[in-house]
């Protein structure tokens, strides 16, 4: 069996933003080789996400519209977390609503989605560097 890994790095100068990182995902599965397996990604901070929908700017915004009424930056003093002096306790909520990783099959070489699928990463105190692993396992 094969193993591989890679990180990918993200810096978005927004505090919220959504990228869709299917291609760079993609690249890390055709540089591993693997053709029969599996495929995690997930983001390696709590602020952020990694999670599989459709590529399409309405539905984002939607996302974007929908995690700020759920967890609302604003105003910082109404979560406890930010008695800390940091200003981010939103940024944890939306990301434990969007998930942290996802699980991908891996068949004759591809990625083996649904109608529509992609991978994204979701950032949600952006302004600073951030990981997203690749791990890949199989033949």
């Amino acid at each position: 069996m094969k193993s591989y890994r890679k990180e990918l790095w993200m810096e978005l100068p927004r505090r919220r933003g959504f990228v869709n990182i299917t291609r760079e995902v993609e690249a890390c599965l055709r540089e591993s080789g693997v053709r029969e397996g599996l495929l995690l990604c997930n983001a390696m901070h709590i602020t952020a996400s990694v999670f599989i929908n459709d590529d399409e700017s309405g539905l984002h915004h939607d996302y974007d519209r929908w995690l700020e009424r759920l967890a609302p930056h604003e105003p910082v003093g109404q979560y406890r977390h930010n008695d800390t002096g940091e200003d981010n306790a939103d940024a944890h909520m939306k990301r434990q609503l969007m998930g942290r990783e996802v699980v991908v099959a891996i068949t004759e070489g591809r990625l083996d989605f649904g109608t529509w699928e992609q991978i994204f990463y979701g950032e949600f105190d952006g302004g600073r560097r951030k990981r997203v692993l690749v791990k890949i396992i199989g033949d």
